[in-house]
Parts: structure tokens; C-alpha cells; sequence
């Protein structure tokens, strides 16, 4: 496998204009969003299959009151905005790297981080819309949410992507494009179940409701459910968790594509 070509030390952030460095952070943005845009084949399963999800499971087979509605929204937003985090990013870096376009990127005369940040842009604006489709299909389920909870679902949406691309950047790194999706499969459904987003932890194996503190996806649940006004313990350990999970990841996924193309 190839080596990265490194980047001129002459063409990075400290030797460009403020200006210019933030147009090309925000120029690889747009790029990296209308790319996915033109690629329905590959946005459309990661956005509405969770919305498919949950219409099945928590719209026309749930059964109970208010409290059942909150929490079914809650659990499936944070089942939805894990798809673009780890396929959305872990996918198309695997395909990428194969192809050979992270080499030519890192050729370029922009700011290292722009990539990067120009995907998990798009998958902040991908998981955004997962939770407005959710947010949607809720009245269906008759759920009563103040304006406020329906932002802050969609804030805790937004942000809470971010672990996952952190996780798909460094599977990314290690698998082969084809050998993507089967790997992120692998993580993704088990992790959703694991972590009681299809059931709730109650309903689980006592062994499994031990560990499922250490999935990211069950500390997101945890302050989706509280963002939809379904009270829970102290708020700031699962933000810690998350954030904490998220820099490891970034570290690993960092320092290994400095060794491999």
C-alpha cells in the first residue's frame, strides 16, 4: 500500500492569508456536500432507512402511552444520526483511500484538517436531517414536543454524530473500500441493539445492561432522552464520554493514516 504523500510545509495553514485558509476550509465543505448530493444511491439508505425504521417499529407497531412515543423518537434519532457518522465518513474514506483520491488531497495546496472537516460537515447535515424526518414522522405517533425539545433533539442529533465519524474515520483507515460496509454493519447493528435503542435496557439480559455503558451510542441515547424531556441522571458524564471517545478515535484514525495510504 502506498505511503501518503505529505504535504509542502510551505502551502499550509500558517502561510496562508486568514481569509484565504477559511475559504478553503469552507470551499471543501460545499464540495464535499454537493458531492453526496449528486450521489442519491449512497445518501438516500443512510437518511431514510432509519426513518423507514422507525415508521415500522415506532409508529404503526408501538403500542402505549406519551412516555413510550418520547422515548421510541429519542432511541431512533440516535440509531439514525450513527449512519452518516460511520458510513457517511468510515465508507467513503475506505473507497477513497482505495482510489487513490486521499493521496492527490493530500497533494494539494489546502489545510490539511479541511477534508476531514468537510466530511464530517456533511455528516453533521446528513444526521440534521435524519432527525427532522424523525421529528416528522412523530406526529404520526402523536408526540407532543415543546419547540425547545425538538431543537435540542436536533442540536443533540447534530453534534452527536461526531463520535461515530470519529469510529468510521479509523475503520475507514483500516479496511479496504469493499470491505467497508460489511465491517461498519458489524459495528453498527450490534452496537444500536447493545446499547437499547431497539429494546429497552430493562428488557435486556442483566450481563448486557452492565455493559452497556460502553457504547457511545447509549451515552447519545442518554441525552437524546432528556433533550425530548424524559428525565435522566447527571448530563455532563455522557457529554464527557462522548467527547472523550471521540478525540481516542480521531488519535487513532490520525496517526494511522499517517503510515498508510
Amino acid at each position: 500500500m502506498d505511503t501518503l504523500l505529505p504535504l509542502d510545509p510551505t502551502l499550509g495553514d500558517d502561510t496562508m492569508p486568514p481569509g484565504r485558509v477559511l475559504g478553503a476550509y469552507l470551499a471543501e465543505a460545499r464540495s464535499e456536500c454537493l458531492r453526496y448530493l449528486r450521489a442519491p444511491s449512497f445518501m438516500l439508505p443512510i437518511t431514510l432507512f432509519p426513518g423507514m425504521f422507525y415508521l415500522v417499529f415506532g409508529v404503526l407497531m408501538a403500542k402505549g402511552g406519551a412516555d413510550t412515543a418520547r422515548y421510541l423518537l429519542a432511541s431512533y434519532a440516535t440509531f439514525g444520526v450513527m449512519s452518516p457518522g460511520l458510513f457517511g465518513f468510515g465508507v467513503s474514506l475506505a473507497m477513497e483511500r482505495d482510489g487513490g483520491l486521499l493521496t492527490l488531497k493530500r497533494a494539494l495546496p489546502m489545510p490539511p484538517a479541511a477534508y476531514l472537516l468537510g466530511k464530517m460537515v456533511m455528516a453533521m447535515g446528513a444526521a440534521a436531517f435524519v432527525v427532522l424526518l424523525l421529528l416528522g414522522l412523530s406526529q404520526l405517533a402523536h408526540v407532543t414536543l415543546s419547540l425547545a425539545q425538538a431543537g435540542a433533539l436536533l442540536v443533540t442529533g447534530t453534534l452527536g454524530v461526531l463520535p461515530f465519524c470519529a469510529l468510521g474515520m479509523y475503520v475507514g483507515s483500516l479496511v479496504k473500500g469493499q470491505g467497508g460496509p460489511g465491517m461498519l454493519n458489524l459495528i453498527y447493528l450490534p452496537m444500536s441493539f447493545l446499547s437499547g435503542l431497539w429494546f429497552p435496557l430493562p428488557m435486556l439480559p442483566k450481563v448486557l445492561q452492565q455493559i452497556a455503558p460502553v457504547w457511545p451510542s447509549y451515552h447519545l441515547d442518554r441525552l437524546a432522552l432528556a433533550a425530548v424531556g424524559m428525565k435522566q441522571d447527571a448530563l455532563a458524564g455522557h457529554v464527557l464520554v462522548l467527547l472523550g471517545f471521540t478525540a481516542a478515535f480521531l488519535l487513532l484514525a490520525a496517526r494511522r493514516l499517517r503510515r498508510v495510504g
